[in-house]
């Protein structure tokens, strides 16, 4: 059975309502995580997205920040969200579906604009969040998908360039480091690298700053999907839906598509 997931950071789902039903028209996935709601639980466009055909939906909402949301067009049952750092942000979602994944969703903390924990906490916010990533997620029981906007372009070529970006946050070695130990405690797959070579560009994010982000190309691969070790004979594909970002009103993200043969 092909089974297609599809991450997204759509940088507020009311403003971008439109841009989500033409996804789910033209990419029809069977489960679409969002990120960046920015919109409380009760505001999400719910009967909008059930009349395109994704009748179910578990979400963690919040007012004007953060919020993860999963979409799906079979049932799904709500397996819980985890507050990380206990700070009481939306940024975890997870359901499992009637064919037999567990999904997590995750919006990890940007980090601000300064690479010192000291000296910035938003930054050591999301050093720890990753950390707990960890911690909790170093022995999945259960074929599992952990997607979504990590804020962590780890590879060389995940970014337009690795020497300008070194002392950028999003691509400093300590976060490139705490993001590898994530995935390696775990054994995640990282999806979309086995299907683009390491020594080949892949970018996820285009930053809206850009005149013209198509031209400059100046991207980062912020979006990420990891599967389970048991799940890496079903992998079948992957790949970035970078035309959306040219979409009216964008996301300065693009979709990442996985797809599964369960």
């Amino acid at each position: 059975m092909r089974f297609t997931v599809v991450t997204w950071n759509i940088n507020s789902v009311r403003l971008r309502e439109q841009q989500v039903l033409r996804l789910l028209s033209e990419v029809q996935p069977d489960v679409l995580c969002l990120q960046e709601l920015k919109s409380p639980f009760d505001k999400i466009p719910t009967q909008s997205f059930a009349e395109a055909g994704y009748p179910h939906l578990v979400a963690r909402g919040q007012k004007a920040y953060n919020g993860v949301a999963i979409l799906a067009r079979e049932e799904i049952e709500d397996a819980g969200a985890i507050d990380f750092c206990e700070v009481g942000d939306a940024r975890h979602v997870a359901a499992r579906t009637t064919a037999g994944l567990l999904i997590h969703n995750f919006y990890v903390p940007a980090g601000g604009d300064v690479p010192d924990p000291d000296a910035n906490p938003k930054f050591d916010h999301k050093l720890r969040f990753v950390d707990e990533m960890r911690e909790r997620f170093d022995r999945p029981a259960e074929k599992t998908v952990m997607v979504g906007d990590l804020n962590i372009a780890p590879l060389e070529h995940d970014v337009w360039s690795h020497k300008e970006l070194l002392k950028v946050v999003s691509h400093t070695p300590i976060e490139v480091e705490k993001f590898d130990q994530a995935r390696s405690a775990g054994g995640w797959i990282d999806v979309p690298r086995q299907f683009v070579p390491e020594d080949q560009k892949l970018y996820s994010w285009w930053s809206y700053r850009a005149k013209d982000w198509a031209a400059s190309n100046r991207g980062r691969r912020l979006d990420h999907v990891w599967a389970s070790p048991d799940l890496d004979g079903a992998l079948s594909g992957s790949t970035v839906i970078k035309e959306a970002r040219a979409w009216e009103k964008p996301s300065d993200h693009a979709p990442v598509v996985a797809v599964f043969d369960l």
